[in-house]
């Protein structure tokens, strides 16, 4: 089993951040335009599905070279991003990879509510190193996040059946990126009283 290895912040950052803007731009410069392709007309979004595909798959084996290590939910990211991005470009069909976040969020939900169901933090798991906390505090976090992660479904499939495509991009690219990342410094307060203190993890 490969060991687990640190590597430049910024080179995993470009990593993990990189194929979504590579998404968001290529999207921009292929939104308006037609392809034909063995006699079947494919519009710029499921053109650029197709080459987020390899994309994703490279950045991901390229994460597992340089780390040895992958977590459970890149894991899943991927695999869903290959079912339903090859479903919209076999099928020539948008709507399975706009499912695709609706997907990921309840199926990271679901498993943070069957480890509340047991009485555990299943983001403890995955988290502990990065943010000490009691238990209390774990439990806390984690069925905050479990109520967000389902929020953030609601809000995908409202999203993509709502409004267009474009709208939708964006969405996906910015806004539950930023919605994420405000979860988390909304924590703060969590953070502060639950934070262990230094002598007790000695």
């Amino acid at each position: 089993m490969s060991e687990k290895r640190e590597i430049n912040p910024l080179v995993k950052s470009g990593l993990e951040l990189g194929p979504v803007i590579l998404f968001f731009v290529a999207y921009l410069w292929l939104k308006d335009r037609v392809f034909t392709i063995g006699g079947t007309e494919y519009d710029g979004f499921i053109v650029v599905t197709a080459g987020f595909i390899p994309v994703i798959l490279a950045s991901t084996a390229a994460l597992w070279a340089l780390t040895g290590h992958l977590s459970r939910m890149q894991i899943v990211t991927a695999v869903l991003i290959v079912v339903f991005g090859g479903l919209s470009v076999w099928l020539n069909d948008d709507r399975f990879f706009k499912m695709k976040p609706t997907l990921i969020y309840l199926l990271f939900g679901a498993v943070l509510g069957v480890g509340l169901l047991r009485g555990q933090s299943y983001l403890r798991l995955v988290m502990e190193g990065l943010m000490p906390l009691k238990d209390e505090g774990w439990m806390k976090l984690t069925q905050r996040l479990c109520a967000f992660f389902f929020a953030l479904a609601v809000l995908n499939e409202i999203v993509w059946r709502t409004m267009t495509t474009e709208t939708w991009v964006y969405f996906k690219t910015f806004g539950l990126t930023a919605a994420l990342f405000a979860f988390f410094i909304a924590q703060g307060a969590l953070f502060r009283d639950y934070a262990l203190e230094e002598d007790s993890q000695g």
